[in-house]
């Protein structure tokens, strides 16, 4: 780890948007159109906002299952169709009706699974991350991951996770990185962008301090900007799996960051366990935006039509 004294910090004191999600994750930036949505998993809403106009400009989408992470399809208006992550598989949601067709189910006992993290891969591939439903209680060994193609091919990469977290790639696309949360470890790959296999896996950071490794993104060095579920921040890590810089917080239950231009946008769920009056109860749920002066990794679209 780095010395405390080099590692920068960025403190955040109230939200962008005060919005009082379960559990706000999943938040993605379409660039094309300047909006950034994300996903309140419990609560079944996607969220959208346009980011130039402000708070006053949030749209919310009520479904009825829930939805864990979107991406936009290569070929597609994401104003019209993007794909998402539902609680049977991966699904074309129409933003303008609500309505949904799944394309690929996931494994597992349909009734206690739910799709969690995902992303698309730099070659237009999707994988995604399985667990337990909420009603089933605590998360058991019944997780997977997942690597879809052309939206029908499904092969489970891993087995036994409970709760399978953010999947992203290093700059040169050689990397790929997943996130286990009941180990606090970020785990490596070598990524074959020929068929998508991976190989030797091994730790990449395992986190030691207060709270729980959730959602992350990479940015244009390499570093890992990574949210801590009741740690009440954000960390930057370096690609050599060291800590360079810190965000704090007012809520203590961080889940996933998103990089619109050089500010970050971070999720946040509700924290029901602080005391009323606090400012981690007040803002819990909240969208937050801070600038850290760097740019993240462009999204790979989705491709329904790969050889």
């Amino acid at each position: 780890m780095a010395d405390q004294n080099q590692v920068q910090q960025w403190h955040v004191t109230e939200p962008y948007l005060d919005l009082h999600c379960q559990l706000g994750e999943g938040p993605y930036f379409e660039k094309g159109t300047q909006t950034l949505r994300f996903v309140d998993i419990k609560q079944k809403r996607l969220h959208t906002v346009l980011v130039t106009e402000g708070p006053d400009s949030l749209k919310t989408l009520q479904l009825d299952s829930p939805i864990g992470v979107t991406a936009n399809i290569q070929g597609q208006d994401p104003q019209e169709k993007i794909l998402v992550a539902l609680k049977y598989g991966i699904a074309l949601l129409d933003r303008k009706t609500g309505q949904y067709d799944y394309l690929t189910r996931i494994g597992g006992e349909p009734d206690r699974m739910r799709s969690n993290d995902g992303a698309v891969d730099p070659h237009g591939r999707f994988w995604l991350g399985t667990m337990n439903d909420f009603h089933v209680g605590e998360p058991q060994s019944e997780g997977s991951l997942y690597r879809f193609d052309l939206g029908k091919s499904r092969e489970e990469v891993e087995s036994g996770l409970i709760i399978p977290n953010s999947i992203g790639w290093s700059p040169d696309g050689k990397t790929m990185y997943f996130t286990h949360t009941p180990e606090n470890t970020i785990f490596a790959w070598d990524y074959n962008p020929e068929d998508g296999s991976l190989s030797n896996k091994r730790v990449h950071y395992k986190h030691k301090e207060k709270g729980h490794l959730d959602g992350f993104r990479v940015d244009k060095d390499g570093n890992i900007w990574h949210a801590l579920y009741d740690g009440g921040s954000v960390i930057k890590i370096s690609p050599a799996g060291e800590i360079l810089g810190r965000i704090i917080l007012p809520t203590n239950n961080i889940t996933c960051v998103e990089f619109v231009g050089t500010e970050l946008f971070i999720t946040s769920a509700a924290d029901e366990d602080s005391e009323e009056g606090t400012p981690s109860r007040k803002y819990g749920g909240g969208l937050f935006r801070v600038d850290v002066g760097t740019t993240g990794l462009d999204h790979t679209e989705f491709n329904l039509e790969q050889s």
